[in-house]
């Protein structure tokens, strides 16, 4: 089954304790459709400017991504630059140029508008909204990522493409600012009175919560002795959830919980390395081998 991604392509200048990095690929699309490909085919609908090369769209070459939708236009590609602080918890945003990105206005080729799950990467909630407006016939999942900006901004727009969401995916801070509850129990149950079934609450180093029909599931961050760069990997967890989940055939709750573990497995990958150079390596084998350690590392018998 194939997936639909909507969402930036864009290049990136990083600097955490453990480097810097003036450009790099990223943007939440590619970051989601690399980490997506491993588990299932991803159809990529974004926009690049001039400067985007053949060699940068050889990360998309080799995998289950076609970029028919990925269009191409005058000027540059989206820009964004941050500095993480030592502990890698915080970043400061040091510039963001939207170039290209800022007249967006997806477009899916036909081949997409069959599309059975998709995934609405954090982009302005009327243009999510105008792509599921483009799907022929209700997709089996749909799942939304959003931010503090369209929560604030706009409300009414986000809450009116809510409406039309199975599964919403924010941090632990959108999920109080969106429900006004502290407790993401209570944030979760006024958050489902707005359209969605599921909501998976991404918390960085604590690793991620699913809440679903009344019950909740935890999954770990996957301990690692070093942090190289957290950039992408929200986006990344994003690609492994949802490639897993377009890869059976329901999205019951054992499926919900599996698509966890691949998601924080593939989350856990992105960081060893700057930007997307450790999934560029990365091995199916690989992502089946840490995915059984979260098993052990999780399981007890009482």
């Amino acid at each position: 089954m194939s997936l639909l991604v909507v969402g930036s392509v864009a290049f990136d200048a990083v600097e955490t304790p453990h480097g810097k990095v003036d450009r790099m690929l990223g943007g939440a699309a590619t970051y989601f459709s690399v980490a997506a490909s491993f588990f299932t085919h991803v159809n990529l609908v974004g926009i690049v400017g001039t400067d985007f090369t053949e060699k940068d769209a050889s990360i998309f070459k080799g995998r289950k991504v076609d970029t028919l939708g990925l269009e191409r236009a005058d000027g540059k590609t989206f820009f964004w630059a941050g500095k993480y602080n030592e502990n890698m918890n915080d970043r400061t945003t040091l510039a963001t140029e939207l170039n290209v990105f800022a007249e967006f206005k997806p477009k899916l080729p036909g081949p997409y508008q069959s599309s059975q799950h998709v995934f609405l990467a954090n982009i302005d909630p009327t243009l999510q909204r105008s792509v599921l407006h483009q799907v022929s016939k209700r997709p089996k999942v749909v799942a939304l990522d959003t931010m503090n900006y369209w929560i604030e901004r706009t409300p009414k727009e986000l809450r009116e493409t809510l409406k039309h969401t199975d599964i919403l995916m924010i941090n632990d801070s959108e999920t109080r600012q969106l429900s006004n509850e502290h407790n993401l129990l209570r944030a979760a149950r006024h958050i489902f009175t707005l359209g969605p079934k599921a909501l998976v609450i991404k918390r960085g180093e604590y690793g991620a919560m699913l809440v679903h029909q009344n019950r909740t599931f935890h999954v770990p961050a996957f301990p690692l002795e070093q942090v190289h760069d957290p950039t992408g990997a929200g986006d990344t967890f994003a690609g492994g959830f949802m490639g897993y989940l377009a890869s059976v055939p329901r999205a019951g709750d054992a499926e919900l919980r599996r698509a966890m573990v691949y998601g924080s497995v593939m989350g856990s990958f992105t960081v060893e390395k700057f930007g997307l150079e450790r999934l560029r390596t990365l091995k199916r084998s690989e992502i089946t081998a840490r995915a059984k350690h979260f098993q052990k590392m999780t399981h007890f018998a009482l």
